[in-house]
């Protein structure tokens, strides 16, 4: 049966309201929840990007559910504080938190004044990353010299179980490339036919583990209001990859944003009134075979986040598990 899960935005919510919410979200019924780590907001007018590891040991204690974050090690954060920060997290909350692992965006990765590697570069950097985080979440002492540089370093306080690793990936290519070394699959998307491939590569290529799909959605009280909330709050949907991932700052992407078509917004963000429609299109893209939802209601108002709880809660979320 598929889960569905409450995405966090940081990016657009104050840690102390995002929590509230999560708490709604699992007196709702929602089965799982996640969220991104970023230094900064895609757009200024989001205002928001609390530090995501702080906040994942508060929302784990808060709720009995099931976390997962993505996050991207190798220059704003290194190997070994993440692995760190990853060890505390699961060995607090066993067998209730995973790790999504990205080569990151330079929104969040510029900050340290590094140059920004290309995606080649940022791809085997993420490897080495991945293989740093394993060794030192197995209890080993690791020194590694290459893109990353690690001397001699230990994590002392390990959980029972390590936490699942898995790979975030956008594109087919990605899926398949990172199946090498996954425990799972997380990608993004609204359309069955893409995020199919997608997860057909992964799976192709040998990729174990459940898949997740990231959904991004507008839930309001008419359709105009569902198209004007995406504009004004998520209109970054329409900035794809590779495009986003090698601007800098909130403000590029912004003006990189002016001028994207009501088309365009809804590509990458199911735009509706109607309660139906929503659960329609997530049936389809539970069809695909992904094991888990996680679903972003794009509004960060409290009654945009409110209404969404509610009525996902209380009839999407019903509805859907039983036509499975």
């Amino acid at each position: 049966m598929t889960a569905f899960g409450y995405h966090c935005s940081h990016e657009q919510i104050s840690p102390s309201r995002l929590l509230r919410h999560a708490l709604h979200a699992q007196d709702a019924g929602f089965d799982a929840a996640m969220c991104s780590d970023h230094l900064a907001p895609w757009l200024p007018e989001q205002g928001h990007s609390g530090y995501a590891f702080a906040w994942l040991g508060a929302a784990l204690q808060a709720t009995d559910l099931p976390f997962g974050m993505v996050t991207a090690p190798g220059q704003r954060t290194h190997p070994v504080t993440t692995a760190q920060a990853l060890a505390t997290l699961a060995e607090m909350a066993p067998g209730r938190f995973w790790a999504a692992l990205g080569s990151g965006e330079a929104l969040n990765e510029h900050i340290t004044g590094d140059p920004w590697p290309d995606h080649a570069t940022r791809r085997a950097r993420l490897r080495e990353c991945v293989e740093v985080i394993r060794a030192l979440l197995a209890g080993e002492e690791v020194s590694h010299n290459g893109l990353v540089t690690v001397d001699r370093a230990r994590i002392w306080s390990l959980p029972a179980e390590a936490p699942a690793l898995i790979a975030a990936a956008v594109s087919p290519e990605s899926a398949a490339e990172h199946a090498a070394w996954a425990d799972g699959l997380i990608t993004v998307g609204c359309d069955p036919r893409a995020a199919a491939k997608v997860l057909e590569a992964y799976r192709e290529a040998g990729g174990r583990g459940p898949a997740r799909l990231q959904v991004h959605l507008a839930f309001a009280p008419t359709d105009a209001e569902a198209l004007a909330m995406t504009r004004r709050h998520w209109r970054n949907a329409a900035v794809t990859a590779p495009d986003c991932w090698d601007i800098d700052t909130p403000e590029a992407l912004a003006r990189r944003a002016e001028g994207v078509t009501d088309e365009q917004l809804e590509a990458g963000v199911i735009v509706s009134s109607d309660a139906s429609i929503h659960r329609d299109r997530l049936a389809e893209l539970a069809d695909v075979g992904f094991d888990a939802l996680m679903l972003h209601q794009v509004g960060a108002d409290e009654s945009d986040q409110a209404a969404f709880i509610d009525v996902f809660g209380e009839r999407v979320l019903p509805e859907l598990r039983g036509a499975e």
